[in-house]
């Protein structure tokens, strides 16, 4: 499958009314690795709060709704009256800011394309501010992704890295993936969690860290390095080996 890029544009508890409190975004690489990061926008204002030059620009972990990484798959249902089929998608976690142990925890959704490039999922999960399981809607919207840094930008390749870190050991999950112009990454050491959002900004500005949560080191800015990345190499940091397990232009 083509990596992709998608933005949500609202959720709607059922039967409340349709609100999007957070920018929320899913990076998804071509073997369907993907990173989701959800966070709380601020008070006033629609976006994420971006640091000025010189700002190391961590926000408080109550910034942060929602974060996990893990494999994504689809797959045609009939329903058994004979009607439409519907794409059907399963998201497994690997990593999750909610759980230390993920194992099991899987998202399922049914995806409708709408249009202007628009995927209205439904299904029922949890509503963490009730706490209870109930029926939902949300709407995506996929970004064009595009050829930038030191992918070829004559030819308008652009390019798709995953980098993943387990360390059973120390307790250790992480997965960054860069998509195109943008870069996300999770990471969880114990009972601590740390994640991080990098954008494409430009020739002039080049790759800026639109935000960090929590003090661990996650290697989104490694990903951004074309040069120095292939299968199957490694990034150290301190007693942690993350690895390359994708790279490739599309």
């Amino acid at each position: 499958m083509a990596p992709s890029i998608s933005v949500r544009e609202f959720v709607r508890w059922l039967p409340e009314q349709a609100s999007e409190p957070t920018s929320t975004l899913v990076l998804t690489s071509a073997e369907s690795r993907f990173v989701d990061i959800r966070i709380f926008r601020a008070q006033h204002g629609s976006e994420v709060v971006e640091a000025t030059e010189g700002e190391i620009n961590t926000l408080p972990s109550s910034r942060l709704e929602w974060a996990f990484a893990g494999t994504s798959s689809t797959e045609l249902r009939h329903p058994p009256d004979g009607g439409q089929a519907v794409v059907h998608s399963t998201w497994k976690h690997w990593v999750d800011c909610r759980k230390v142990d993920v194992d099991g925890v899987v998202d399922e959704g049914d995806m409708y394309p709408k249009a202007g490039g628009r995927t209205l999922e439904t299904g029922s999960m949890v509503d963490p501010a009730t706490g209870k399981l109930t029926e939902y809607e949300e709407m995506w919207k996929d970004l064009q992704p595009v050829a930038v840094g030191q992918d070829s930008e004559e030819d308008g390749r652009k390019g798709c890295v995953v980098l993943q870190l387990q360390d059973d050991e120390h307790e250790a999950r992480g997965v960054v993936v860069r998509v195109g112009q943008y870069v996300q990454g999770v990471l969880r050491v114990g009972k601590r969690f740390s994640l991080e959002r990098w954008e494409w900004k430009g020739k002039e500005e080049g790759w800026k860290r639109l935000v960090r949560i929590g003090d661990l080191w996650v290697p989104c800015g490694v990903a951004t390095e074309e040069g120095r990345l292939e299968v199957g190499g490694e990034v150290k940091h301190g007693e942690f080996v993350w690895k390359v397990i994708e790279h490739s232009y599309f």
